[in-house]
């Protein structure tokens, strides 16, 4: 349906003629500095004293709603919209305005399907607008805002978009699980005492920000056979996952790759495509039922504020499989700006995949 067909399904006429009629859309007024919003909501009957009112905010002419059972209003059409968007762990604003916004209830990991989100906004006539993809968000925080562009939209057109969609999800919210961490650290230096261990707190710290905790720490020195007993000795301990520190660069005394992969673990990646955190080492272990992740982080882990650690431990923690070619997407967006005040993960920092 052409626009000014649609048009002819609402009554324009002059706001000093509107009491009594029903208004057919939110009608927003503007006070600099003081206010924003919806002055009179879709639905209000207008009355004497609105009249006032309307023209001040320069709406001489109102657009009134004559139903047509073969439309959506701007309204209903944005609860499709979410409908078609938002699966668990999420709440649903107030409609305003048209737009309905998706709110995370719990804190997670923000999946996508991009492939399907612009397929419905290729649809013509309707939006979704979202956060990126591999986002970790806190409980309250937008995850994304829906709505249809004209007043009212014809409901075959919705219909078929829902029959695109076929019960498919554009988002998903996946929790944080409680993972018992195991940590390596590799190095002479460090375990004869010659130096204080400086990963241990930082890998702490990290892994507590999203509800887990690093169950034990085991130093060992350069010897890879000794890291591959370690990593072995946590994992009969019961982790759920461990992490290597040290040892992961190309200078000979450094071993750590050697011995992960010596314990049998498949080998998702040795490198990554991100600053910092190129010498990072990504493998999964199959245990019995359990498959537990075994990273092998760099030294840039121990004195970089946001380095590839960060990317990877939110999907981790909500157990999303990493795939090799999901890591090589990390190059697009993989250089961290070290800005002087961190943003992360507001920022353009790993937004690659």
């Amino acid at each position: 349906m052409r626009l000014m067909e649609r048009i002819y399904f609402m009554k324009l006429i002059e706001t000093i003629h509107a009491v009594g009629q029903v208004l057919c859309q939110d009608m927003t007024q503007i006070i600099p500095g003081e206010f924003k919003g919806a002055r009179f909501k879709k639905g209000h009957i207008v009355t004497e004293e609105d009249i006032p009112v309307l023209l001040s905010m320069g709406k001489e002419h109102l657009y009134v709603w004559e139903k047509d059972e073969n439309l959506y209003h701007e309204d209903e059409a944005a609860e499709i919209l979410y409908e078609i968007c938002a699966s668990e762990f999420m709440d649903k604003s107030e409609v305003n305005e048209g737009k309905i916004e998706a709110r995370a209830q719990i804190d997670g990991l923000l999946k996508l399907d991009k492939k399907l989100l612009k397929e419905v906004n290729s649809f013509g006539e309707m939006m979704i607008a979202t956060r990126y993809n591999n986002l970790p968000v806190k409980k309250g925080e937008k995850l994304c805002g829906t709505r249809i562009i004209p007043l009212v939209i014809e409901k075959e057109k919705m219909h078929r978009v829902v029959e695109l969609v076929a019960g498919r999800k554009i988002l998903r919210l996946l929790p944080y699980k409680k993972f018992k961490v195991g940590l390596v650290t590799t190095g002479n230096e460090v375990f004869q005492g010659l130096i204080e261990d400086k990963f241990g707190p930082v890998i702490r710290r990290k892994v507590s920000e999203y509800g887990s905790t690093v169950m034990r720490q085991i130093i060992v020195d350069d010897n890879s056979d000794h890291t591959k007993e370690a990593v072995e000795e946590l994992i009969d301990d019961g982790v759920d996952m461990v992490l290597c520190s040290g040892g992961m660069s190309v200078d000979p005394d450094d071993r750590t790759p050697l011995a992960i992969q010596s314990t049998g673990a498949r080998i998702v990646s040795y490198g990554s495509p991100v600053l910092p955190g190129a010498m990072f080492l990504l493998s999964y272990l199959k245990k019995g039922e359990k498959t537990i992740p075994i990273l092998g982080l760099p030294g840039c882990v121990m004195y970089s504020r946001r380095t590839i650690f960060d990317l990877v431990l939110p999907r981790i923690l909500a157990e999303d499989e990493i795939l090799a070619e999901e890591l090589a997407e990390l190059g697009e967006g993989g250089l961290c700006m070290n800005c002087d005040v961190c943003t992360y993960p507001h920022c353009e920092f790993g937004k690659g995949w």
